[in-house]
């Protein structure tokens, strides 16, 4: 399944890369699709703008690249110019004027820095990499998203599929309380008791069809598709427990989260930036060769030069040395936040870990409290029926039914939530 997940992912992505920046949301989802949590994912990570920030980020870093490595390449610049003088003489009469024309080319290269641009170059393929690790940290926090917006879709239709069933049962309880009032076996109170229960059941309905309204824009959202079309989803709101060793699942935690991943790198290129620093304290030799024409007519004379130039830093105002001293002091707040990343990682892995172990309870639990609900509704429905029973016994009967299946819906949500969760803190796709 995971295979099959990162196939698609992968394909969706590879899409999204070709497609046209102004696809809408029409083109990537069709009016009446059903779409499940697979597809729904692979759409956010093709098209989602936070994945489009991540990708330009990683090809600045490529750009960063580049530009580091142009220190290795020999330095070429042209130039001309062209002035008319007209000078003073001593006692303050106007001289001669005269035209002057140059122009120049020149070649610099860089001979041997110690290293100084060879650092560049890793500090910024480190840095890269980083951006990298970031791609694979918003990917998984995308997908988390997703997740959790499906499965709350699916909970907020369950919901509304229950609220919209009471709605029916207190209206066939309406209909039987009349129709037992106006044979005489029923009082009045039976009628309006019915009616006002009905009516509070449709106000539930209104709240659970707009909570659903709402998880289908967060949804969308979270796809990165506001204006998509109407949808439907594939009903995946189930729970299989799974029995997960603690221990296995923190040390996959250590190992696959990015975030620690980009850490680990950024960590790296801090201590080639200390090395750079240092580096300040070293010479640098340079090469260069000019060729120029100039003079005040034409033909212009001609002139070359060519030599190497030594530049050794003797003093420079104590610069290099509290560069040193920031890169130390940037590397140890890394290491700081790393440590605090791994308590955080820790907290989490636990964290929903036991949430799932809960959801995983309590969803047995709920299964058994609907079928003991169901049983108490149909005796209830009968002993009215039967005209021994009292209206409010069959309110409480609907409500507790009600209530026993949205804590079903609820445990089966918080269930699948945990393991989203738990995933997301393994740092699995």
């Amino acid at each position: 399944m995971k295979r099959l997940l990162l196939f698609v992912v992968c394909f969706w992505v590879c899409v999204g890369s070709i497609l046209p920046a102004g696809l809408g949301a029409e083109e990537l989802v069709r009016k009446g699709e059903t779409l499940d949590l697979q597809r729904c994912i692979a759409i956010a990570l093709s098209g989602h703008p936070g994945m489009q920030a991540a990708i330009g980020t990683i090809r600045a870093g490529d750009s960063r690249i580049g530009q580091a490595r142009s220190g290795y390449y020999p330095q070429l610049n042209g130039s001309a110019g062209y002035s008319r003088t007209n000078p003073t003489t001593s006692i303050g009469s106007a001289g001669q004027a005269y035209d002057s024309y140059s122009s120049s080319v020149s070649l610099s290269q860089n001979l041997y820095d110690f290293g100084k641009t060879s650092t560049q170059v890793k500090i910024q393929e480190l840095n890269r990499d980083s951006s990298r690790s970031d791609l694979d940290n918003i990917r998984t926090q995308l997908s988390f998203g997703v997740k959790q917006a499906y499965f709350g879709l699916l909970q907020a239709g369950k919901n509304r599929d229950v609220l919209r069933e009471v709605v029916g049962q207190f209206q066939q309880h309406l209909d039987q309380a009349s129709a037992f009032f106006e044979v005489g076996t029923k009082p009045k109170f039976d009628v309006t008791k019915a009616e006002v229960d009905l009516s509070n059941a449709k106000l539930n309905l209104i709240k659970a069809e707009n909570a659903f309204r709402l998880a289908r824009v967060a949804l969308n959202n979270a796809m990165g598709l506001p204006e998509a079309p109407d949808y439907e989803v594939t009903d995946q709101l189930s729970s299989q427990r799974v029995e997960i060793d603690l221990e296995e699942i923190l040390r996959k935690a250590y190992d696959r989260r990015p975030d620690l991943k980009a850490i680990a790198v950024k960590k790296q290129s801090l201590e080639q930036s200390i090395e750079l620093a240092r580096k300040g304290y070293y010479p640098s030799v340079t090469g260069n060769a000019g060729y120029g024409w100039g003079g005040g007519s034409f033909p212009l004379d001609q002139g070359w030069s060519v030599g190497a130039q030594l530049n050794v830093p003797l003093f420079n105002g104590f610069l290099t040395k509290y560069q040193v001293t920031e890169a130390q002091a940037n590397l140890d707040v890394l290491t700081a936040n790393e440590a605090l990343l791994r308590q955080t990682i820790d907290q989490d892995v636990k964290q929903a870990w036991l949430n799932l172990r809960e959801a995983a309870d309590r969803g047995v639990t709920a299964e058994l409290i609907v079928r003991q609900a169901m049983e108490n509704l149909e005796l209830a429905n009968g002993r009215y029926a039967s005209g021994v029973g009292s209206p409010i016994e069959v309110t409480d009967a609907l409500v507790a039914a009600s209530n026993a299946k949205l804590a079903q819906i609820s445990a089966l949500y918080d269930y699948k939530l945990a393991q989203s969760s738990l995933e997301k803190a393994t740092g699995e796709p």
